[in-house]
């Protein structure tokens, strides 16, 4: 049951990571999705498209915490973790 939880938790985490990098790309981007994607693989800085979409993370994880799903908040935790590791490897290769 609580590996059910972080699992939930952990895919909310991801989904909301993605639809924040879609959110950042459509305000601010002028090209397509696929392009800017594409675009920022090239110029080295999809770390920053992945951290933008982290931000939109806060959400759930405090709605967990409110409605006291504290392993469904953890499961948002350990995808920012996660995130960050990316970014990490990235900046670093």
């Amino acid at each position: 049951m609580i590996k059910k939880e972080i699992l939930i938790g952990f895919l909310v985490g991801i989904a909301a990571n993605l639809i924040g990098m879609l959110i950042y790309i459509l305000l601010f981007s002028d090209l397509s999705v696929l392009e800017t994607l594409q675009e920022s693989m090239r110029g080295g800085f999809i770390g920053t498209l992945i951290t933008a979409g982290a931000i939109l993370n806060f959400l759930p994880f405090f709605y967990f915490l409110k409605k006291e799903k504290i392993y469904r908040a953890r499961g948002v935790l350990m995808a920012s973790i996660l995130a960050a590791v990316v970014i990490a490897i990235i900046k670093l290769t």
